[in-house]
């Protein structure tokens, strides 16, 4: 009786309590240490908004451009510099060359995240595959994973891209064909870990199929290196398409492209230097801020660091 008086003359204290709990409940979801070692690391959250930025360019370019990306309103003033009315120029045609940065993000951009998409798709079945069954699967699988390490991804991707013409189909196509490579590895790794642990044990034990135990279990707790293996074949597949377009056989114009863009731009480098400058800038600063912002989440998501 005298315990229960107690609590209710001291209410706040047992609302205090309760506030405790459940924040020290909070810090222990291993998600809240993910999170503060993202924040901590200073250059994945510069990258990580400065992505967001180029995203969000991307996605509303039709309301942060002047015009289309292919109307040739200027060309009473092709090859101007940057002025206040055009930020970044005018391109040979009369193109505000602003609008084509622009719409190039949105090429790249979209190119990256399909081609990501796709490897995830190829490399997430095959990595489960190889480090849950292991012996000839995992032997097959890694041999096919060194046949694609040998091989020059950019002489094969340019011998492919002008047997299928380029084009974005064909270009996300062999994007994908190289971006599995990494994110296999990585779920192999990680169901390589798991696959001895007690609760895998249990779930065998309990008569659990090995599909079932790839599909509740091991692929659930790859997440975190699919994600990682995500957001670090984006800029793989970016670099790829940009090369592709800068040789001749990437996207056709009058679509933007940065690679297609730079190509253009060398041939008026020395008098008209914004041509090649500009579009070089965008693709260099989009492929560093994904790298550093895929390094810090996967930095982020190592369960052996502590928080």
């Amino acid at each position: 009786m005298m315990s229960a008086n107690k609590n209710n003359l001291y209410p706040q204290k047992s609302v205090k309590k309760e506030k405790s709990s459940i924040k020290s409940q909070i810090a222990r979801n291993p998600l809240y240490y993910s999170w503060r070692r993202f924040c901590s690391n200073r250059g994945a959250v510069f990258s990580g908004s400065l992505l967001l930025i180029i995203v969000s360019m991307a996605l509303f370019a039709p309301l942060i451009t002047p015009t289309s990306y292919e109307e040739q309103k200027f060309l009473t003033e092709n090859l101007a510099f940057p002025s206040a009315q055009h930020w970044m120029g005018v391109d040979d045609l009369g193109r505000d060359f602003y609008t084509r940065i622009v719409y190039g993000a949105r090429v790249s951009l979209s190119i990256g995240f399909v081609a990501a998409a796709f490897s995830v798709l190829i490399g997430l079945p095959l990595g489960a595959m190889a480090g849950f069954f292991g012996g000839p699967a995992d032997w097959i699988i890694m041999r096919i994973i060194e046949i694609f390490s040998v091989v020059p991804p950019l002489l094969v991707a340019l011998l492919l891209a002008a047997l299928a013409g380029g084009g974005f189909i064909s270009i996300v196509f062999i994007a994908a064909l190289f971006g599995w490579v990494q994110v296999c590895l990585l779920v192999r790794a990680q169901v390589m870990a798991f696959r001895s642990k007690e609760f895998i044990r249990a779930a065998q034990a309990l008569g659990g199929t090995p599909a079932y135990v790839l599909f509740r279990h091991l692929i659930p707790n790859s997440i975190s290196p699919v994600i990682v293996g995500f957001v670090q074949a984006i800029p793989l597949a970016m670099m790829l398409e940009a090369g592709l377009s800068f040789l001749g056989v990437g996207i056709a114009p009058p679509l933007p492209s940065w690679g297609q863009m730079i190509n253009i731009g060398i041939n008026f480098m020395f008098f008209y230097w914004h041509l090649a400058l500009f579009p070089t800038l965008a693709l260099a600063l989009t492929v560093l801020s994904t790298t550093l912002f895929g390094d810090g989440l996967r930095d982020a998501l190592d369960p052996t660091l502590r928080g």
